[in-house]
């Protein structure tokens, strides 16, 4: 799958804040008419012995659930973990991996927020933008706003308002468990969000795409840090690449 870089990674705390600034402007917020034919769930998982990430993106047919393709990377993190800023540590490896898929899906799902944030421009906006796709926040955890109590029954959602705007929905996808909170990326809206989230589930709280992306990096990951153990880690910094 292809993309173009819209600007470079080696980049300070400050310039940073100002790329999702600038950003924000190109956000295309707009209604996904009918159902995607493919979608794609995408994925990170931080390694527990040295400075590196593990990505993963699996593709599938949106009606069947059935994977399609899936494509993993493993990379050195060049971004500090800053809450807000976690794109520029984890779009990298993500582009790596998006590179090893050979059909570029409908619509992507990510494990993040889309407009639900700071700056209004989350993972899911952020690699939207890259990829030039229509892509959907779906987080397990508010990162910004507030949102009424949510109904028990399946489908049941509230508004997440951020100064009376509303920025996603705190989403029911599973009776007796919290609700996951989903927010248009790039080239999406809400009501579009709400019904791809939904249709994307099955017996989980965790759409498809997104939960089988998070058990695709970490078996990658426990396979990795077994060979590591294996071959008698030491010292993070003279961890040499597993190739994976």
């Amino acid at each position: 799958m292809k993309y173009k870089e819209l600007h470079p990674w080696d980049v300070s705390y400050k310039d940073a804040v100002s790329l999702q600034e600038e950003l924000r402007s190109s956000l295309v917020i707009r209604n996904i008419p009918g159902q995607p034919r493919v979608i794609a769930g995408a994925d990170v998982a931080y390694s527990r012995l040295t400075n590196r990430v593990y990505a993963g993106v699996i593709t599938m047919d949106f009606r069947s659930m059935s994977v399609i393709e899936e494509a993993f990377a493993t990379a050195e993190a060049t971004f500090p973990y800053i809450p807000g800023l976690l794109s520029f540590r984890e779009a990298p490896v993500l582009l790596k991996a998006f590179s090893g898929i050979n059909k570029a899906p409908d619509v992507i799902m990510f494990d993040g927020q889309g407009i639900a944030h700071p700056r209004g421009v989350g993972l899911a906006s952020h690699m939207g933008l890259i990829l030039d796709k229509p892509s959907i926040g779906c987080a397990k955890k508010l990162l910004l706003g507030e949102h009424k109590p949510v109904g028990d029954r399946v489908g049941a959602f509230s508004y997440i308002l951020h100064k009376r705007r509303r920025i996603g929905a705190a989403l029911r996808t599973k009776e007796g468990v919290k609700p996951v909170f989903v927010s248009p990326g790039h080239k999406t809206d809400i009501a579009s969000s709400i019904r791809i989230v939904l249709g994307s589930c099955r017996r989980y709280r965790l759409p498809e795409p997104t939960r089988k992306a998070h058990n695709l990096v970490t078996l990658i990951r426990t396979r990795a840090e077994g060979d590591m153990k294996a071959i008698g880690y030491r010292n993070r910094s003279t961890v040499e690449p597993l190739g994976l």
